[in-house]
């Protein structure tokens, strides 16, 4: 599938169908920190506040995952980005998260930024960890039972790190 993806700035024309897989992704209550009843708004301002910038994957003309960048810190931190990822739960599997995860290493590098981090990606999803690792992100931190599972109660959270020294812009 990742070969007939394209990827371009979200806008919020793209919201109904953005809210759909934010919605399916959180709904587990397994993968992110957000609770399941977090509203419409609260979800599209994490989209679409001040300073964001967000992507869309589109098979054809269909929202089948998005991403946002952001600088991690303020001002003396700004120079390291961090990321949120959302896939359709439909297409997991078909190398959208992977195409959106190059995707955004080469923005990231293009706006400035020096390295990437992710402060909070839940041990027990394994495939989010895996694909972090394979795109050269490295577990630089663990957070003790800091998520709580829905089903599994209270797991580790991981910091990830990578520079972006190596990827062409």
């Amino acid at each position: 599938m990742s070969d007939a993806l394209t990827l371009r700035p979200a806008n919020i024309a793209d919201w109904p169908a953005m809210w759909t897989i934010f919605h399916a992704v959180i709904a587990g209550g397994d993968s992110y920190v957000f609770d399941p009843s977090t509203s419409e708004n609260d979800a599209s301002a994490y989209w679409f506040g001040p300073g964001i910038v967000s992507w869309v994957a589109l098979e054809g003309e269909r929202v089948v995952g998005m991403y946002k960048l952001v600088a991690n810190q303020r001002d003396l931190g700004n120079h390291v980005a961090n990321a949120s990822f959302m896939v359709d739960p439909t297409v997991h599997g078909r190398g959208v998260g992977v195409t959106l995860g190059k995707h955004c290493l080469v923005e990231a590098k293009r706006a400035g930024f020096a390295a990437m981090q992710f402060n909070f990606v839940v041990a027990s999803n394994h495939g989010a960890v895996k694909l972090w690792q394979k795109l050269g992100f490295t577990i630089v931190g663990t957070l003790p039972r800091a998520f709580r599972h829905a089903t599994l109660g209270l797991v580790d959270a991981y910091v990830m790190y990578r520079f972006l020294d190596d990827i062409a812009d």
